[in-house]
């Protein structure tokens, strides 16, 4: 695992893991065919490792609310916002297969406001990129508006703690040096081999 693996920082080898990281690592590399480099990076310190991907599924995976791709959007706005190849790169992957919309990923990776998006979409990022790059302007009448649009609070709370969590995730994919993998880029473009 730890061979052509981008990073700062050592990357552990897959069997030097502790098993319930190793395992969750291999079942994420049958589901996709490949390990993402966040999870190779990221075993470099497997309590952080826990932590991380504890808080991403509790975010990412949860039933209701916010579609997957509208999830996905988020993390692709706040961190081409945030500068974060990584993110862009894997997240954009990730809504080209959700929305089932190969264009709309790249759009909203170089300008979400110029992008092909509903007007729910649109308040969405325009509140998620807020969260994520200028959190303090956040005041109760930016809620307020959400509401107004037909978010719930369950809803603005997903959105606020998304864009949080990847305005940290962007700023470790900088310090590690993360980079994509390759197999990203063609993710929602091609049809999968099988």
């Amino acid at each position: 695992m730890s061979e052509n693996i981008p990073s700062h920082f050592p990357v552990p080898d897959l069997a030097s893991l502790p098993e319930d990281v190793r395992a969750r690592i291999e079942d994420v590399q049958a589901k996709a065919g490949f390990i993402p480099n966040v999870f190779a990076v990221l075993a470099h310190r497997p309590e952080e490792f826990r932590a991380f991907f504890a808080y991403h599924d509790a975010l990412m995976e949860k039933e209701g609310g916010l579609t997957k791709a509208e999830r996905e959007m988020i993390v692709v706005a706040t961190s081409a916002a945030n500068d974060c190849e990584y993110c862009v790169i894997a997240h954009g992957a990730l809504v080209r297969i959700y929305s089932k919309r190969p264009k709309i990923a790249d759009q909203i990776t170089i300008n979400y406001r110029t992008a092909e998006l509903s007007d729910r979409e649109r308040m969405l990022l325009d509140f998620s990129v807020q969260v994520a790059v200028d959190p303090g302007s956040v005041e109760e009448s930016d809620i307020e508006e959400m509401r107004a649009f037909g978010f719930d609070d369950d809803e603005i709370w997903d959105i606020g703690a998304i864009s949080a969590f990847f305005a940290m995730s962007n700023r470790l994919a900088a310090v590690t040096g993360m980079r994509a993998n390759d197999e990203f880029y063609l993710l929602g473009r091609v049809p999968r081999q099988k």
